[in-house]
């Protein structure tokens, strides 16, 4: 009666007073994970040594932090989840209340030995304490990096190009038959799931994100690597706004400087300060573009071929000035020349007043060109002169005579400045006009060219 009353009870208090109660200190005591174990750290977790260990990896791009041309030099931020299976490690969930995962601190296994071959600086981003053990032997590790790796990069057709980076992670020690690396996720699963969680690109638009396997040889050995090839394209708006535009809009200047007179100093001088404007903007460049490159970048070839271009219609400039300034100084030096005979011939009538006073002569001139339109014939009436002579005239006739020399020898002269004038302007009109169709020719065709090329895929 009593054994039956006990077993009424029992049922009752649905056994709740005999419930196990379990902690995940049981598991690691179970275990015998202990700082002072070094069974789970000194060797690579295999009862077979034959055996190899397995690591699967799953890499994800969190932020691109940084693309350096200069240097060469990638920054991403990734999240690394490294799996495998320690063969010493197993339990029975049902014996610890269910608990089949545990968290244990990572110095308490062993871990493989993976390093990223690109890699240029220590990682100094947080480390996850804490790795996690499943009842059947197997081990996550999840981190995050911030890696500095160098990244051969091809800026030919800076900015509007795209870059792709490498990151090889491999083994420092264990042979490709020891440890073999295998991607967790596909290439597609990685590349959407990194643009899902994304948080950061700067000027890169990040593309996909494409795994490869590859064994590295030396010396009759090999390891095994897995390679993640991470490919983005640079947003060129930046750098148009900011560099392809204003040399643009320089150039357009250095043509519009074609409507400047060219018989003042102003056209040389704007030039100048244009010339001056772009190489200051060579001098930015050379802080963007690495030192060495397979290839001459399309952005070099473009500053420099309109900075030549600047270059030769000042040097064009400066000649039509030097033929405007030629005739200019002859022009002065004819109207001196004039000035001087005018002054001479005011004494020479002065002196000859009183001779005039005494007799008026009448004088036949002609004037006319000869059948090239340059030269002058004066040819004085003998007869007028031979009476003036007969009357005692003869004096003021020869002073007139004088003076109708002079007179033909200045038209002599103001003719053939005339034509030294009319000559070096032509030349500097027909130079003027030749340079500005072969400028805004050379200018269209080096444009469609530079832009198809930057285009081109």
């Amino acid at each position: 009666m009593i054994r039956l009353l006990v077993i009424v009870l029992i049922f009752l208090t649905d056994g709740a007073s005999f419930k196990k109660v379990c902690t995940y200190q049981d598991v690691v005591d179970y275990l015998n994970l202990t700082t002072g174990n070094d069974m789970f750290t000194l060797t690579r977790p295999v009862l077979d040594f034959t055996r190899p260990t397995l690591v699967e990896l799953d890499i994800f791009l969190y932020a691109i932090l940084a693309v350096i041309e200069k240097t060469q030099t990638f920054i991403p931020y990734l999240w690394v989840t490294m799996m495998w299976y320690d063969e010493r490690i197993s339990w029975d969930p049902a014996q610890f209340c269910g608990i089949s995962q545990i968290s244990v601190p990572q110095y308490l296994l062993w871990k493989p030995d993976l390093l990223i071959y690109e890699m240029t600086q220590k990682d100094d981003s947080p480390q996850n304490p804490y790795i996690q053990v499943s009842n059947k032997g197997k081990v996550i590790s999840e981190n995050e990096m911030r890696v500095v790796s160098t990244c051969k990069m091809d800026v030919h057709k800076f900015p509007f190009d795209t870059q792709s980076c490498n990151i090889t992670i491999g083994s420092g020690i264990y042979y490709a038959e020891e440890i073999r690396l295998a991607p967790f996720s596909n290439s597609s699963r990685a590349t959407q799931y990194s643009q899902e969680v994304m948080k950061s690109q700067g000027e890169w638009e990040f593309l996909h994100l494409s795994i490869s396997q590859a064994n590295l040889t030396s010396d009759d050995r090999q390891w095994a690597l897995l390679i993640y090839t991470l490919t983005m394209k640079r947003r060129p708006l930046l750098h148009v706004i900011n560099f392809l535009l204003p040399i643009l809009f320089f150039l357009i200047l250095d043509l519009a400087s074609y409507f400047i007179s060219d018989y003042r100093g102003e056209k040389l001088g704007f030039k100048v300060t244009v010339l001056l404007a772009i190489s200051v903007l060579l001098l930015i460049l050379n802080e963007i573009l690495p030192s060495m490159s397979n290839k001459t970048p399309l952005i070099a070839t473009y500053c420099i071929v309109i900075f030549a271009l600047m270059l030769l219609s000042l040097l064009e400039t400066i000649l039509v000035t030097y033929l405007v300034e030629k005739d200019l100084a002859s022009q002065e030096k004819l109207g001196f020349r004039e000035k001087w005979e005018a002054n001479k011939r005011d004494e020479v009538k002065f002196d000859h007043s009183g001779t005039e006073e005494r007799g008026q002569v009448r004088c036949s001139c002609i004037y006319k060109e000869s059948s090239c339109g340059k030269q002058l014939e004066l040819q004085p009436v003998s007869e007028e002169v031979n009476k003036g002579e007969q009357a005692g005239e003869a004096p003021a006739l020869l002073l007139i005579l004088e003076e109708l020399k002079a007179l033909k020898g200045t038209l002599s002269r103001h003719l053939g400045c005339k034509e030294e004038r009319g000559s070096s302007v032509q030349w500097a009109a027909r130079i003027n006009g030749a340079f500005f169709v072969f400028y805004i020719v050379t200018v269209t065709l080096f444009l469609s060219h530079i832009f198809v090329e930057w285009n081109s895929v």
